[in-house]
């Protein structure tokens, strides 16, 4: 299984900010959109990722506000990224190697979406409960011992 699987399933709606935009704006978007991540871009670029761990980090470092900080400065301005191509297994490894809750998905340098951790373990769930499934219609298809003998 590929990224662009996940990304068919998953569908195509993509949040993005700016690194000028306040950090206040940004945490706004994430809860009333109900997402835990937003793709930064600048000039039609990605310049890094905010999360709910960013916003956490530096709402602790400003002693509890947000205050007029910027998207700037609290941004992963070195996301790890994807591409449609990407197995499953290797997105799954990366993830956990680099404790990456959120991966955008590019296509050289356009955007294509993100991944979640949830979408990884969605996609790896569903894939194992069709493969259950098809190993319990063959099993009880196949024909018993004594059928095949008679």
């Amino acid at each position: 299984m590929k990224v662009s699987d996940i990304l068919r399933v998953k569908g195509n709606t993509l949040f993005t900010i700016t690194p000028d935009d306040l950090l206040a704006e940004a945490a706004n978007t994430m809860a009333e959109k109900d997402i835990g991540s937003l793709v930064v871009m600048e000039h039609g670029d990605l310049v890094g990722m905010l999360t709910f761990r960013e916003v956490i980090v530096a709402i602790v470092g400003n002693g509890g506000q947000v205050g007029t900080t910027l998207v700037r400065k609290a941004m992963d301005d070195a996301p790890v990224t994807c591409t449609l191509e990407t197995d499953l297994d290797e997105i799954r490894r990366i993830m956990l190697e680099r404790h990456a809750r959120y991966m955008p998905v590019m296509d050289k340098r356009m955007l294509m979406g993100v991944i979640s951790f949830y979408d990884v373990a969605k996609a790896v769930v569903d894939s194992q409960n069709f493969e259950n499934k098809m190993l319990k219609a063959y099993i009880r298809d196949w024909p018993a011992e004594d059928e095949k003998a008679g």
